[in-house]
Formats: C-alpha cells, structure tokens, sequence
C-alpha cells in the first residue's frame, strides 16, 4: 500500500498550493532520513520513531510522579487525617487506587493506540469538540501551570544556597534560572529522544536513590529503638467525612502524572506489552518508596514537627544525617529537573497529535527529518510556558489545574466504560475487571465532586476557562476553513516553518488507518 499523509488539519492550504517537499528539502541541503533505523523505514512511511522501551516507560511514570512534593511537603495528608496511622494507610490506598487508574487507561491505550492520552480516548468516544475543549485547557492552564511550578521549585532550590541570609529568594534570578532551564530542556528534546531518555532515566535513579537513603535512614533509627512516634498511632484521628476525604484528596494528586506514558504510545516499542508492563512496574514502586518514605518521616520527626516544617526532607536529614542535610536542597532541585524533562517530552505529543487531528495550527504536526523529534510542538510547549512564568500567584493556578485535570480524568473512564457497552466484544490486548473500572469511576466523581464543595470559586473559573475553548472552536476551527485567505496564510507559515525546522507531516498507511480505527471500535472521527 502507498502510504499517504495524514489530513492534518482543517484549515489545509488550497488545492493548488504545493507544500514543501522532500525535493524542496534537498534543495536547501536537507539530508534524507533514509536508513532503516531512521525515521524514514523501509515501506517509505515517515513518522515518530518507537524507541521507548519497558524502562524507559517506567522511567517516564515514576520520574514524573515523584517531584519535589515528597522532599518537602508531604503533610497534606497527615494535616487532614490527623494521625500517623490513618495518614500511612490513605499513603497506600492512593497508590493502589493510582494504579486501578492507570490499568483502566492501559487498557484504554491499547484499544485506542494512539498518543495523546486523554485527548484521543475523549475524542473516539465524546467527538471534536470536548476533545477541544480538553486540549484547550491543556494548552492555556494544564501544561504550562505544571511546568512553571516544576522550573520555579528547581530555581527556587539551586538559588538557595547564594543567598543563605534572606528569608524569600530574590523573585527575578529564580525566575531567570527557571526561563533557562525550560529553554535547555526544551532544546535537549528537540536534539534527540535518546538524550531526552537518557536524563529521565538518570534524573530519576537519582531521585529513587536520596529517597532510598531518607528510607535506610528512618529504618535504621526505628531498628535503634526509637518507636516513641509510633506508640500511638492513632491518637487525634480527624475521623470527619469532610476529614478523610480531603486527606484521600490529597494523597490521590501526590500519584498524579501515573497517566502520561498514555501520552507516547505511539513512540512505544511493542506498545501492548510495554504500556501495562511499565504501569505494572512503576505504580508499585512509587507506592512503597511513598509508604516508606513517610514511614522513616514520621520515625524521626513527631506530627508537629512534620506539619510546621516548610520542608519535612530537610528538617528529617538535620537530625539524622548530618552533613548530608547540606545536599538535600540539590536532591530536590535534581527531583524537579527529572520530572520537569519527562513532562516537556511526554506532554509535547499532545500538542502535536492535536495538530495532527486539526485542533492546532498544522505547524505544530511537523517532525524534523533530522533529529525525529516533534520541535514545533515541542517549541510551542515551551513558549507557554514561559509565557506563565509571568504570573505571580501559581498557588490559584494549581487548584485550578487539579480540577481540570480531575474532569477529563472522569471522562476519559467513562469513556471505557462506554466502549466496554458497545463493544463488548472487541478484542482487547489487556482488559480489566469491570469492578476495577466501575471503582476507579466513583473515584474519579469524588474527584470531581469534592472541589465543587471545597472550592466553589475556583470551580467557576475553571469551568469558565474551559466554556471559553468553544467559540474559539468554532472561530478558529470550524470557520477558518472556510476561509481562503486564512488558508493561504497558514500554509505559507507552515511552509516557512518547515523549512526553519527541516520538517514533514506524518505519513500513514491505509491499512495502519484501517487498524487504528478498529482498535478504537470503528468510530474513528476524521
């Protein structure tokens, strides 16, 4: 079959335009991807390389779930729950609720093997418009919310030490630190996917191994005897509805990110083994190094002590570490660079699968022919997120994005639950228990439900955001099309971006179209 390109976009150049092709490329002494381990294979098909492996997937999950939360706030759960014991057992039950959610979207990614997570299981199922409505939201809050927190956390923790007698770090060289380390990052993934998995890979040994040394450490002082904080487990236990649910709240958005490998299932090695695989592997480990890590807490530091500290990780290594308290600044910052890297690859896919369907600019779908990387995506990505390091209160912004990110969590689950009712049939590479999925649904309702009682203002901003992606919809997706003059312009941005970025759409073959759309049910929306 000859393979054909993908209709990236609604707003296409007109018949007549010619696009730049691989003639043009040669040219302006483009080089041609053609060997077999190039993008560029053998049948003629041009397309993101599958170069993530089983590792490299669990490298992604855990490298992103553990940030900088667990070195140096920890204590929302315990504040809420009110007792180690009950705090120790809402620690294990968020990690195995963590993990039915993400089996649930395992079997979600292998029924609909494409990237981009929630945007294509929302899109087979829901259509265009609330798929838009989650990329818009993504685009304008999500991504670019959690990426600044991540790079100013990073600055934050490396400026530290430079200006050991002021009580608040200077404002403008943390958020210049934080400017250069988005920018590096967003380099380094647009340079190579080896390098870019290489430093998640390595990040997030480094992250596992201080956590590692914070659990030998609490271990070792429990086995010297020193249980005083564990006579009473349970003492002042906040046994409230509202107590428990928020201490459940907050330890379910410590596993958040269990979702993102979701995000390249496309660039997987054997994705219908690797996906389940990696989230097999990967939600367990955070699980224990979570359980444990607040176990060796709450060994050496009483709940006090744990709640007034602005920073739990550097108050424990004080008075059992000694020197090392010294390093644990960098173990933070080092935390936050890993998680910030594997947020800048994964999430970049979004923006380009989006591009691919026609939400976005059709730019935003090439992939350089060189590196094999999405860069304009990933540029893009970039972009707006420095454009967010401008704003001066992200504690808002965060509320609003765990809201956010609850609702498409909950529709993307319901979405599985439609599909498993009409196509109950359909051959399913991993499928869970109906009672795994049913759970994890009412999950995500409390999910849902609880800000709209905690935090009503904050839920109308945030439903407001997201109402405000339909007009911009209409305007700039349905409507542009129709336009020749906003064809025109776009296609001639495309063609100056693609030879700036030495890029081409995806190509597709008709029978890989035929099985995409079967693994999605047969309701794949063009």
């Amino acid at each position: 079959m000859a393979p054909r390109r993908r209709d990236v976009n609604p707003t296409a150049p007109p018949e007549d335009y010619t696009a730049c092709d691989v003639e043009t490329l040669e040219d302006h002494n483009v080089s041609h991807a053609t060997s077999k381990d190039n993008l560029i294979e053998e049948e003629g098909n041009f397309k993101l390389k599958k170069e993530l492996g089983l590792m490299d997937g669990v490298g992604i999950i855990v490298g992103i779930i553990i940030g900088s939360g667990i070195f140096v706030s920890p204590k929302g759960v315990l504040q809420f729950s009110g007792s180690i014991g009950v705090a120790l057992i809402v620690w294990a039950v968020s990690g195995i609720l963590s993990l039915v959610g993400a089996l649930c979207y395992a079997e979600l990614g292998c029924l609909i093997p494409r990237s981009g997570g929630d945007y294509a299981y929302i899109y087979e199922v829901f259509g265009p418009i609330p798929a838009f409505l989650f990329l818009w939201v993504t685009l304008i809050l999500i991504l670019p919310t959690s990426n600044t927190v991540m790079a100013l956390t990073f600055a934050t923790y490396i400026t530290k030490p430079a200006f050991p007698n002021c009580e608040e770090i200077p404002e403008i060289p943390t958020k210049l630190l934080a400017a250069v380390v988005i920018c590096f990052l967003t380099w380094l993934n647009c340079a190579n996917v080896k390098w870019a998995k290489t430093v998640q890979s390595v990040f997030t040994a480094g992250k596992v191994l201080a956590l590692s040394l914070i659990i030998g450490a609490g271990i070792y002082h429990l086995a010297s005897g020193h249980t005083e904080n564990y006579q009473k487990m349970f003492y002042n236990t906040n046994w409230s509805v509202t107590g428990i649910s928020t201490a459940f709240y907050q330890g379910l958005f410590s596993f958040a990110g269990w979702n993102t490998l979701n995000f390249v299932v496309e660039e997987l090695k054997e994705p219908y083994k690797t996906l389940p695989r990696a989230i097999c592997i990967s939600l367990p480990i955070v699980t224990v190094i979570y359980f444990l890590t607040n176990v060796a807490y709450f060994a050496v530091l009483d709940s006090d002590a744990i709640l007034s500290s602005n920073a739990v990780a550097l108050s424990f290594s004080s008075e059992v570490l000694g020197v090392v308290t010294y390093a644990m600044p960098l173990f933070v910052a080092l935390s936050t660079f890993g998680s910030l890297n594997g947020l800048i690859f994964a999430c970049s896919r979004l923006f380009f699968v989006g591009a691919r369907d026609g939400h976005l600019p059709q730019v935003l779908a090439l992939i350089n022919t060189k590196n094999y990387t999405p860069v304009p995506a990933l540029v893009f990505q970039g972009i707006m997120t420095l454009c967010m390091l401008s704003t001066s209160d992200t504690l808002v912004l965060i509320n609003l994005v765990s809201f956010s990110e609850s609702v498409f969590v909950f529709m993307s689950i319901l979405a599985l639950l439609w599909l498993r009712y009409k196509f109950p049939n359909k051959k399913r590479p991993i499928k869970v228990w109906l009672w795994v999925a049913v759970l994890f649904f009412i999950v995500s309702i409390f999910l849902v439900v609880f800000p709209v009682v905690e935090r009503p203002v904050e839920l109308g901003i945030a439903i407001g955001i997201c109402l405000a992606g339909v007009p911009v919809y209409l305007l700039c997706v349905k409507l542009s099309r129709k336009s020749q003059k906003f064809c025109a312009f776009m296609s001639k941005v495309t063609s100056v971006c693609q030879l700036l970025c030495t890029g081409l759409p995806e190509e597709e073959d008709d029978e890989e179209e035929k099985q995409r759309q079967e693994g999605s049910g047969g309701d794949g929306r063009e």
